[in-house]
């Protein structure tokens, strides 16, 4: 029979008891959040797979997700039947024509002459997120298309972040502006 692991207390100096909680349940949003992440062919189903896990944890429902890499479902955990992942052989930028003529702001996650820092950027609410593939980034015909561009500022070496690991940090600064009101 296998051992529960108990919850671990820690003494603040404070004297407060502090105690881990490992798998915390979810908060509830009262409405699901209006990002979609656009994902170009990516060369890793690992990146895939950890950009979904990302999207799960931060409550986006519809993720677009071209070329033939798949989910592994070890990686991507339990992201559950909220996420819609609507496959398209590439990125087209007819698709984000059809989008932006909805009332969508396309943001590509790119570092241009023209891009401005993830941190200074306010996200518009209906925001289609835009991500590079992890050696070419944002193809040039789908850059120019784009309402706006933002960067991750970096201060070393290398110079930028993995393209899972951007979309987690751009996804996050949209759930930091939109944090949602907690039901």
């Amino acid at each position: 029979m296998e051992e529960k692991e108990s919850p671990k207390t820690v003494e603040k100096d404070t004297g407060k008891d502090i105690v881990q909680i490992r798998h915390k349940s979810p908060l509830t949003l009262p409405a699901p959040r209006e990002l979609v992440v656009a994902v170009p062919p990516m060369r890793s189903n690992v990146n895939l797979s950890r950009i979904v896990r990302a999207a799960g944890c931060c409550g986006v429902r519809k993720i677009i997700c071209c070329g033939n890499a798949s989910v592994n479902s070890k990686i991507a955990r339990e992201t559950g039947t909220d996420l819609e992942i609507e496959q398209h052989r590439t990125l087209a930028p007819e698709l984000l024509k059809k989008w932006k003529s909805n009332g969508w702001r396309l943001v590509g996650l790119e570092q241009t002459n023209d891009s401005c820092w993830l941190h200074e950027y306010a996200f518009p609410q209906k925001t289609l997120l835009v991500v590079g593939n992890e050696r070419l980034g944002i193809e040039p015909e789908i850059l120019r298309i784009m309402d706006d561009i933002v960067e991750i500022p970096m201060y070393g070496l290398p110079n930028s972040h993995n393209a899972a690991t951007s979309a987690a940090i751009a996804m996050y600064e949209y759930c930091r502006q939109y944090p949602g009101e907690i039901v």
